[in-house]
């Protein structure tokens, strides 16, 4: 041994002399490299050794790997070490295995965040409301926290000129040109034709008449439904305002399709049902292969490949006593047990993916909108899988944002108020109704607002804020509910009702309602393209 060896390891010996620590002498047979000192240096620096007595091999290749943050009990394991020596036990061993398992248990959990964060998913808005009993003030306040919010959406127009309060335009005698904002309080037809709608706002309530020899705007002024929030133009005189113009809050012209630069894919579905003696089992099997990359040609296999996320608007079971004689159309009749075999389907789609969900009238819940998110009591088994989101009815989420990339907006809504708006509204009903989803989504991103007529939903009159007003513009609006497939875009907005997976239910036979089964929705976020992939015999 030379001699500028023999003053190296001197010099190794004295530093962890000095820190209160030995070393083995296998140890410093390997500590020929000149590297070797300055890194135990800097692992005594930062790592806490209170405990530790002697480094040998086995420590030392732990320090190596050992984070500031991390902490061993030394003491225990030089213990454990002396028994294993004297053959007393073999807990030494043990002690090392369990380090190894538990870093690499570390690092695991230290990849999956990492891959998580890779395609966040961000709840920008999910309901919480508190429970309570509700009072007649709480719906006066909800009513008016739903006016202000879209006020201030009509406010910021442009052609909104000469702005008026009910009260200063029924006071005016001369013809004069006026704009107003109200909320809709019924509309009715004239011995002449025209039609006269109500509106009212915090000073009072006036009548607005539109002439049937204005063809466009008397079709437009037919698709008006009560309790939504408008703006008219026109001329009052005497206390009455001839209408020339509506103008809803709606989504502004300006609106651009986002796209983001990586080629990935979003998947739309609704409406499992499990539960049901109608639920589509082969059917779903088929896609859970799809999505391991088990079937399909080379471009759905592609596709599945490249799948990110997956939103699931409602109606994940069938439910209990949702209708009188539900129990017969019942392959599972417990609650529970329907959630669980959720829970199955649901842990065969990989781990990577992120599984959006929001509840239905279907599911355990109060019907009452906003729904919360699914009750833990019932649902415990899908709230144990690592990719479960679970947001309300409706919700806001933000995915994959980045660095330089503000990531995609998606208002998730059931749709419960759908069937209301294809009752009653004209221009939907007699251009397709249900085969028609496109028209009900559009006629509500028109009005921003979910369910604007009291009667087209049961709703909480939170006092705060109206949960259903759309604030934010989203870049996707998906719902499901009516059990068909329908993608369309509007204003820059991708539109997509989500299919279900339970064939025709003797309510539908009855109703005349033919669903499209066992459909997903497929959206690539690079282009914005989007597909419909059946997975139907």
């Amino acid at each position: 041994m030379n001699h500028d060896t023999q003053a190296k390891k001197r010099e190794i010996v004295e530093f962890f002399l000095k820190n209160g620590v030995l070393v083995s002498s296998e140890l410093l047979v390997k500590m020929d490299d000149e590297d070797n000192l300055e890194k135990f240096k800097k692992i005594i620096d930062k790592i806490n050794l209170s405990g530790l007595m002697i480094i040998n091999e086995d420590i030392a290749k732990i320090l190596a790997e050992l984070s500031e943050s991390e902490t061993i009990n030394w003491l225990e394991m030089e213990q454990s070490k002396a028994l294993s020596e004297k053959g007393k036990a073999n807990t030494y061993s043990q002690f090392l295995e369990y380090i190894t398992k538990e870093k690499n248990s570390n690092l695991n959990a230290e990849n999956e965040k990492n891959a998580e964060d890779k395609f966040p998913v961000k709840i920008v808005y999910s309901y919480e409301g508190e429970l309570k009993k509700w009072t007649t003030e709480d719906f006066v306040e909800h009513f008016n926290a739903r006016y202000n919010a879209i006020e201030k959406m009509l406010r910021k127009r442009q052609d909104m000129k000469n702005l008026m309060s009910i009260n200063r335009i029924k006071s005016k005698r001369e013809k004069e040109d006026i704009s107003m904002i109200g909320m809709t309080n019924g509309k009715d037809i004239t011995k002449n034709g025209n039609l006269i709608i109500r509106l009212e706002d915090s000073t009072g309530e006036i009548k607005v008449i539109v002439n049937k020899n204005k063809p466009d705007l008397f079709q437009e002024a037919k698709t008006i439904v009560e309790d939504e929030v408008i703006a008219v133009q026109g001329v009052s005189s005497n206390g009455v305002v001839f209408v020339n113009n509506i103008i809803w809050p709606d989504i502004p012209l300006n609106a651009e399709m986002k796209r983001c630069d990586d080629d990935c894919y979003a998947l739309f579905l609704s409406d499992l049902h499990v539960g049901s003696k109608t639920f589509l089992d082969e059917e779903i099997m088929k896609f859970i292969k799809w999505i391991n990359l088990e079937i399909g040609d080379e471009k759905q296999r592609e596709i599945a490949e490249k799948v990110k996320y997956i939103f699931i608007t409602g109606d994940l079971i069938d439910g209990c006593g949702i209708y009188p004689g539900q129990e017969e159309d019942l392959s599972i009749k417990d609650i529970k047990l329907q959630y669980e075999e959720c829970a199955r389907y649901l842990s065969m789609i990989p781990h990577h993916i992120k599984i959006i969900i929001c509840s239905g009238n279907h599911d355990a819940m109060r019907l009452s909108e906003p729904q919360l998110p699914l009750y833990k009591d019932y649902a415990e088994d899908i709230y144990k899988l690592p990719n479960i989101i679970s947001v309300s009815n409706p919700a806001l989420l933000n995915i994959h944002a980045k660095e330089g990339f503000s990531g995609f907006d998606v208002l998730i809504y059931h749709g419960y108020s759908f069937d209301y708006y294809i009752a009653s509204v004209d221009s939907i009903r007699n251009n397709g109704g249900y085969d028609r989803s496109d028209l009900i989504m559009k006629f509500l991103l028109k009005r921003r607002h979910l369910a604007p007529t009291h009667g087209s939903n049961t709703y909480i009159p939170d006092p705060k804020s109206d949960a259903l007003v759309i604030e934010n513009i989203p870049d996707f609006f998906c719902t499901g509910h009516i059990h068909r497939t329908l993608i369309a875009n509007y204003r820059g907005i991708t539109m997509i009702n989500a299919s279900c997976w339970q064939s025709m239910t003797e309510y539908q036979k009855r109703r005349g309602h033919l669903p499209e089964p066992a459909r997903v929705s497929a959206v690539n976020l690079k282009t914005r393209e989007a597909r419909v992939i059946k997975f139907t015999k």
